[in-house]
Formats: structure tokens, sequence, C-alpha cells
């Protein structure tokens, strides 16, 4: 597969991008060398293989789930930068 210039200025139009057109043939060539590099990896026989999580073997840690009431709002609002009445207080961010 092969990215033109029409392709090109249709993507960065797209991603919103702002592409002079003297710099589209460039953007283009970029395109193709990422194209290039998957067709590349779709070459690799990766049957048998297992995807991973980490590069070191390892299993996340996990928990039980189970339903609890809480019951410590001291301890969970003692973090909090500015706290009132029971909850956490942020800032307006919205006029």
């Amino acid at each position: 597969m092969s990215i033109d210039l029409e392709t090109a200025r249709r993507v960065a139009k797209l991603a919103r991008i702002k592409v002079e057109e003297e710099d589209l043939p460039a953007l283009a060539g970029e395109f193709n060398a990422i194209l290039g590099f998957i067709e590349q990896l779709n070459e690799v026989d990766v049957d048998g293989v297992e995807p991973m999580t980490s590069v070191t073997p390892m299993r996340l840690k996990r928990r039980q789930d189970v339903v609890t009431s809480g019951g410590m709002p001291k301890e969970i609002l003692s973090n909090a930068p500015d706290a009132r009445e029971g909850f956490f207080a942020v800032p307006k961010v919205v006029e």
C-alpha cells in the first residue's frame, strides 16, 4: 500500500493538523515508511506466541471483589488537599 499526496492531505485534515502544501510529499513519505515497517512486522511468525503484559513474566496482583460499606471517610478525606463537610472540595472550573 502506498500513500499519495491526496491521502496524506486527507489524513492531515482528519487529524486536524495543518500541513503546508510543500510539506505534503514529506508527510506522504513518512506515512509510507511507517506502512513499510508495519508490513515487515506482518511477516514475523507469531503462531504460538502468547501476548505479554510485560517483558518480565509476572502475574497481576488480585484481590477479592467484595462489597464493603466503606466506613472510613475520615481516613479517605485525610489525603484530600481540601475537604469540607465530609466531601472532597475542588475549585470551580466552569464559569
